[in-house]
C-alpha cells in the first residue's frame, strides 16, 4: 500500500509539472508570432529601419560678393630719410625713438652748438670790420668826387678812391654771406622732421660725431601704409582705381582699403602687375606692419547664387558632396563644386536637380542609399532671434 501510494503521488506530480510547462511554453510562441506578423508588410517582406533622423533644406538664392583674391607685401607709402646737414659735430640729444609719431618741424635730435656759435661770432666780427672799411672808403670816394672839378686830384687818383669804395662794398656782401652760412649751420644743429609721420628706424646715437649726409632716422610719411598686391595680367582688367579691398595680414588683422593706383607695366617673369592699395588708420590697426606678407580680396560687385547651409556639404575622398533626399526617403550622394561663403552658407557652383531637398543635420554620417527619417529643423531660440544679425565677413574667392 505504501509503495503504490507513493507511485501514484509521483505520477500525479509529473503530470502537473508537464501541464505547467505546456501552458508556459505556449505563450512565448504566441508572442513571437505576433511580432513576426507585425514586422511584415503588405507583401509579406520585413520593413527596413531608418539609418538616421535628419533635417533637410532647399537651396536658397543669396546675394554674394564677387571678389578677386590676391597676395602681396605691405610697405610704407613713402619713406623719408632724415640725415645730418652739419659736418663734424657731436650729437648731444636724441628726442624721438622708433614708433613715435611726429609732426612736421618737430625737433628730432640736437647737435652741440658751441663750435657753430663761435663761427657765427667770428663771422659777425668780420662783417662789422668790413662795414667800417666800406664806410671809410665811401667817405674818401665822396671827397674825391667833390674835388674832381677843381683839378686838385688827378683822374687816376679819383678812380682809385672809387675802386676802393666798390671793393669795400663787395667785402661787406661777402661777410654777410659768410654770416648767413654760419647761421644756417647753427639752425642745422637741430634735426627737424620733414613731414608728419611715424619713425620707422633710428641710427642716431648720443655722443657720436657724424659727417654731413649721414642717415639718422627713417620716417613713414603721414603714417600711411600700402598693400602691393600682385594681380595676374588676365585678371588686371577687373580691378580699377577706387576698388575696395579687404586685406588680411598673417596675424589675422583685417583692414579695409582702396586701390590708389595700378602699375603701368607687367613683370615679364611672373606676368603679374602691382596694384597699390592705401591702408588708412594703420596706427589703430597694430596687426598690420610694413614688410608683412598679406592676402586680400578685391570687391568687384555682387551677384545672386544658390547656397546651402555649410553643414550640408560633406568633404569626402577629396571631393565635396551633398546628400539629396529622394521621394522614398532614401538619400543619394552627389559631388558638387563650392564657391563663396557667407556666414554659415556656402555657394554651390555646380548644377543641382530642380526642387532638390538637401540633407543638413546628420549629413556627415550618411552613405549613398541610406534610408532616413526626416524631421523639421529646430526653431531658433528666442534669445538668438532677439540678437541683431552679424555683419557679413568678406567673401572668399570662388575656386
Amino acid at each position: 500500500m505504501k509503495r503504490s501510494t507513493l507511485a501514484i503521488a509521483l505520477i500525479a506530480l509529473v503530470v502537473a509539472i508537464a501541464a505547467i510547462f505546456f501552458m508556459m511554453g505556449g505563450k512565448p510562441s504566441d508572442k513571437a508570432g505576433d511580432h513576426a506578423a507585425a514586422a511584415k508588410g503588405k507583401d509579406g517582406a520585413a520593413s527596413p529601419r531608418p539609418a538616421l533622423t535628419v533635417t533637410v533644406a532647399r537651396p536658397e538664392a543669396t546675394e554674394l560678393m564677387l571678389t578677386l583674391a590676391a597676395n602681396g607685401n605691405v610697405a610704407a607709402w613713402q619713406e623719408a630719410v632724415v640725415g645730418s646737414e652739419s659736418n663734424g659735430l657731436k650729437l648731444a640729444e636724441v628726442r624721438v625713438n622708433v614708433g613715435d609719431t611726429v609732426k612736421k618741424g618737430q625737433v628730432l635730435a640736437v647737435f652741440s652748438p658751441e663750435t657753430v656759435q663761435a663761427d657765427i661770432a667770428q663771422a659777425r666780427a668780420s662783417l662789422a670790420e668790413a662795414r667800417a672799411t666800406a664806410a671809410d672808403a665811401a667817405g674818401n670816394a665822396a671827397r674825391a668826387r667833390t674835388l674832381q672839378a677843381t683839378g686838385a686830384l688827378s683822374q687816376q687818383q679819383i678812380n682809385q678812391y672809387q675802386t676802393t669804395e666798390q671793393t669795400a662794398k663787395a667785402r661787406v656782401e661777402a661777410a654777410e654771406a659768410v654770416l648767413a652760412a654760419q647761421q644756417v649751420r647753427g639752425r642745422n644743429t637741430q634735426v627737424l622732421a620733414p613731414d608728419d609721420g611715424v619713425i620707422s628706424a633710428r641710427t642716431a646715437t648720443v655722443g657720436s660725431v657724424v659727417a654731413a649726409g649721414t642717415e639718422l632716422f627713417r620716417l613713414i610719411r603721414q603714417g600711411r601704409l600700402e598693400w602691393r598686391a600682385e594681380v595676374t595680367s588676365a585678371e588686371l582688367s577687373r580691378v580699377s582705381v577706387g576698388t575696395t579691398a579687404f586685406v588680411v595680414s598673417a596675424s589675422g588683422a583685417q583692414v579695409r582699403g582702396k586701390v590708389r593706383s595700378i602699375a603701368p607695366t607687367v613683370d615679364p617673369q611672373t606676368r603679374a602687375a602691382l596694384v597699390y592699395v592705401d591702408l588708412p588708420n594703420v596706427q589703430q590697426n597694430t596687426g598690420v606692419k610694413a614688410g608683412m606678407f598679406a592676402r586680400g580680396d578685391f570687391e568687384l560687385g555682387r551677384s545672386t547664387a544658390p547656397t546651402v547651409p555649410q553643414a550640408a556639404v560633406v568633404p569626402r575622398d577629396g571631393f565635396n558632396n551633398v546628400f539629396i533626399l529622394k521621394p522614398d526617403n532614401k538619400v543619394s550622394q552627389l559631388k558638387v563644386q563650392v564657391g563663396r561663403r557667407l556666414n554659415d552658407r556656402i555657394e554651390i557652383t555646380s548644377a543641382l536637380p530642380d526642387g532638390a531637398r538637401i540633407v543638413v543635420q546628420g549629413a556627415g554620417f550618411l552613405n549613398d542609399g541610406d534610408l532616413v527619417r526626416v524631421v523639421d529643423a529646430p526653431a531658433p531660440s528666442s534669445s538668438a532671434a532677439a540678437q541683431p544679425p552679424k555683419p557679413a565677413a568678406s567673401a572668399a574667392a570662388a575656386k
